[in-house]
Order: structure tokens, then C-alpha cells, then sequence
């Protein structure tokens, strides 16, 4: 069977994981979660108190061991060994790879595993540049976005899930925040692909925005 990708790009918190997991569950083929890679080295960063030098977290990242495995069919992060799956989950985390996935550097070292992980085998992939500089030449390419007010509900509920103490105020800070660092940045900023399909998840759940997106592969 050909193999083929589907790349899912937009804002944080606009259900671009928990949409990905379904349709690839669906359509019976791999997710493999961008995102989490930049977060294990933002994880590492966070932890030996790394600097936002480009020269100097190239140095640091040759010594550096980030991978993905995929065990009895979800996607586990190691990140020098360690399986950090769930550790690149808790607060403070997605901060640090959000800053430090601007660098060119951190870009260029997981540009690679992402591309020969899509080559492999069918999968779906979803973050920031999927379809606009991981896999431009993707067969199915979709840009999913909200409202912040509504993004910003659905990260909180998300952390408040996991046993987080957090404010919707601050969350909704921390994504404005986000969305300024990724729009702007001077390396693979976020934006739509021109050949991409946009969709607005505001009055939409997570199945709809599935079936959508099923919709037009199948046309």
C-alpha cells in the first residue's frame, strides 16, 4: 500500500492531538505527535538550565538522544533513554519548547526524524509547520484553529484534568503568548499552507472536525 501523510497544522489548544489520534485511529494508519519532540527538548533545556543561544544548543544537542517509539500502538517519547511521555506534559514544559523550538538549530536536529518517521509508513502528524516546511509535499493538508477564548478553555479543562493547579486567566496568557512567539518567528513561523483545507473547531468537537477532515481525504 502507497504511503501517504496527513499534516495538521495550527494554533495551540485548538484540538490539533486529540483530532489527529481520531483520524489516524479511524483510518487506521500511525499519529505521530510533532510537538512532543520539541517539548523533550524543551524538558532537557528546563533542566540543565539551558541558554536561547543557537551555537551553543547546536553543541548541546549532539549530545543529545531524543526518540519516538511506538508501543502496542501510541507514541512514546525517550529523551536520552528516559521515557519522558508523560513528564513533557506538566506545567512549564510546553513554554520551554515552544522558545526554544524557534531556534534554528533545535529545527534542523528534529526536521530529520520527522521526515523519516512520515516516509516510513502512513501516519498523520500534526504542529506549527507540518504542512508548510516538514512535509510541503503532503497528500492531505488541513489547518485547524479557534478562538483564543475558547482554545483557551480547552487547555484548562485539559490541565485541570491532570491534577494542575492553574487559572483560565493564565492559560489564556500563556496562549496569547504562544501564538505571538510562533507566528513571528524567524524560523518555519506558523501559518496556513496554501494548499491547505482551513477549519474552525469553535462549534465543532473533536469527532466532527474527524469526519470533516475524512470527508475530504475520501473525495
Amino acid at each position: 500500500m502507497k504511503v501517504y501523510n496527513i499534516a495538521i497544522d495550527g494554533p495551540s489548544g485548538a484540538g490539533k492531538s486529540t483530532v489527529a489520534k481520531i483520524l489516524a485511529g479511524r483510518l487506521g494508519i500511525m499519529y505521530l505527535d510533532t510537538g512532543a519532540l520539541y517539548r523533550a527538548v524543551g524538558l532537557k533545556a528546563m533542566r540543565c538550565g539551558w541558554d536561547e543561544n543557537d551555537e551553543k544548543v547546536a553543541a548541546l544537542l549532539e549530545d543529545t538522544d531524543v526518540s519516538v517509539r511506538f508501543e502496542n500502538g501510541l507514541q512514546k517519547v525517550y529523551l536520552d533513554g528516559e521515557d519522558v511521555t508523560e513528564a513533557i506534559r506538566l506545567g512549564g514544559v510546553s513554554e520551554y519548547g515552544s522558545r526554544f523550538s524557534a531556534l534554528p538549530s533545535v529545527r534542523r536536529a528534529l526536521l530529520g526524524m520527522q521526515r523519516k518517521a512520515a516516509s516510513e509508513a502512513s501516519c498523520v502528524l500534526d504542529g506549527r509547520d507540518i504542512g508548510t516546511c516538514v512535509l510541503p509535499d503532503a497528500e492531505y493538508k488541513f489547518f485547524l484553529t479557534a478562538s483564543v477564548d475558547n482554545r483557551a478553555k480547552r487547555r484548562y479543562e485539559e490541565l485541570k484534568n491532570k491534577g494542575q493547579s492553574v487559572t483560565l486567566e493564565k492559560v489564556r496568557e500563556d496562549i496569547v503568548a504562544r501564538d505571538e512567539r510562533d507566528t513571528n518567528r524567524p524560523v518555519a513561523p506558523l501559518r496556513k499552507a496554501d494548499d491547505a483545507i482551513e477549519i474552525n473547531s469553535d462549534d465543532m468537537s473533536a469527532d466532527e472536525v474527524a469526519e470533516r477532515m475524512i470527508g475530504y481525504i475520501r473525495k
